[in-house]
């Protein structure tokens, strides 16, 4: 059951995760990487962030890249929500492949 804190400090921590890889993903051209769900444990102490990446054939080495810089993104994080939480969450990162599957799905429909 999602309580409404526990909703707002997930859409704040999906924000802020967002503005984060816009500002790490600028200088790489073509590519783009949307935090497309965050969901949080009730002691907010795990965030667990799935992440949609394109292109996706750059996806797993993009989420390689991502879990080897955690401990930067979670720091970076504690400075943008540090004032409205009292703990930073650990952060846990997930591929969304559901545009993948959707185009999958579409193509087969238009055969």
């Amino acid at each position: 059951m999602d309580t409404t804190r526990l909703q707002k400090i997930e859409r704040l921590v999906q924000k802020d995760l967002s503005e984060i890889f816009l500002l790490q993903t600028k200088l790489t051209h073509g590519l783009m990487v949307s935090v497309t769900n965050v969901r949080m444990s009730p002691d907010l102490s795990l965030a667990k962030a799935y992440l949609s990446i394109f292109p996706s054939e750059k996806g797993e080495s993009i989420m390689e890249n991502i879990n080897h810089n955690k401990k930067s993104i979670r720091y970076e994080l504690g400075v943008r929500i540090g004032k409205q939480v009292r703990r930073i969450p650990e952060l846990a990162f997930f591929l969304d492949d559901s545009i993948d599957y959707l185009a999958n799905i579409d193509n087969l429909l238009k055969q």
